[in-house]
């Protein structure tokens, strides 16, 4: 390592590219702290506080490789503290995401620069959160979907948080999960279904969670996520903030609000198993190969089902319709 503790150095995949990582992790802290909260938004260098995430990222996501959750944390909470990185959340907040002119309870559908200015002064941690709007979007197949949408300063804040988590979660998500996910799209999940076809011709399972991310159980993800202090009580705040719907307001006792800028990390935690959950049950089966042959190994075994998610959709592939008919009721 050079002689020095505090260097980090390594390579390994994230976010869908292979890079080499040089970061000084004593360094970024110093800069954190140093800050000025006085600024003008259009003087910001966008490209050097993006790049110096990406690297605190990377690093997040290679302590969590190895196992080393305390860095990890330690990690998140500079993330989290940086004035320059609340920036970059407001901003992509309220200029690059594609409903920042959609308005929460807080009836706000624009910022002028000094608004920015404010919001990114005054987002902290606090463990309270506003209640959601609750709007109905029609679905392709005629259905309404509903959506909560966060005030802009919880949006902001879920954005910063995402920036803090997210990486730590990619290091251990199973690799066919495809929703969601930083680097992944539909197309890569329709190759991987593409490459699995080529093998033998298959039975399909095509099956989605229904209502999923209206059941999820708010404890359970809550133990998921592994987050303890004000961080927990911040996610919790959350997912229990409830949601005001022509004028009503409405608990909610479970599920993560379709709208929001950490629920499609969050329904990820949830569901981040099934994978893992069929391969356990194929290797204690009796498993055939296309040629009659037995799948003599527990590996094999694992390897013989092939599942790919996308959110809560989610397709099981396998020569053997009987295999299929058993993975519908695990």
């Amino acid at each position: 390592m050079g002689g020095n503790k505090n260097k980090l150095i390594t390579k390994f995949r994230v976010y869908g590219t292979e890079r080499s990582i040089s970061h000084d992790v004593q360094n970024s802290s110093k800069h954190s702290c140093s800050e000025n909260l006085s600024f003008v938004w259009k003087d910001v260098n966008w490209k050097k506080i993006q790049l110096r995430l990406n690297n605190l990222q990377n690093s997040i996501f290679a302590a969590k490789k190895k196992g080393n959750m305390k860095k990890v944390r330690k990690l998140q909470k500079t993330v989290l503290n940086s004035h320059d990185f609340k920036k970059l959340a407001v901003r992509k907040v309220s200029q690059l995401n594609r409903g920042k002119n959609t308005a929460g309870v807080d009836n706000i559908k624009k910022l002028t620069e000094k608004d920015r200015v404010k919001l990114t002064n005054d987002l902290t941690i606090k463990g309270t959160a506003s209640p959601v709007r609750r709007a109905m979007v029609p679905k392709p197949n005629g259905e309404l979907r509903p959506l909560g949408i966060p005030t802009m300063y919880d949006r902001a804040l879920q954005a910063l948080f995402v920036m803090a988590l997210e990486p730590e979660f990619e290091a251990t998500f199973e690799g066919n999960s495809y929703g969601f996910r930083p680097g992944r799209s539909p197309i890569d999940a329709m190759k991987q279904i593409q490459l699995c076809c080529q093998q033998a011709e298959k039975f399909v399972l095509n099956a989605d969670i229904a209502k999923c991310f209206d059941r999820i159980d708010h404890a359970k993800l809550l133990e998921l996520t592994g987050l303890k202090g004000k961080l927990r009580k911040q996610i919790k705040a959350w997912l229990n903030s409830g949601n005001i719907f022509e004028g009503i307001f409405d608990i909610t006792e479970a599920g993560t609000p379709q709208g929001g800028v950490i629920s499609p990390l969050l329904s990820n935690i949830a569901l981040d198993g099934m994978e893992k959950v069929l391969g356990d049950w194929a290797e204690n089966e009796k498993l055939l190969r296309p040629n009659g042959n037995l799948v003599d190994s527990k590996k094999a075994r694992r390897k013989a089902i092939h599942f790919i998610r996308y959110a809560d959709d989610f397709i099981v592939m396998h020569w053997d319709l009987n295999v299929i008919k058993s993975c519908r009721v695990i």
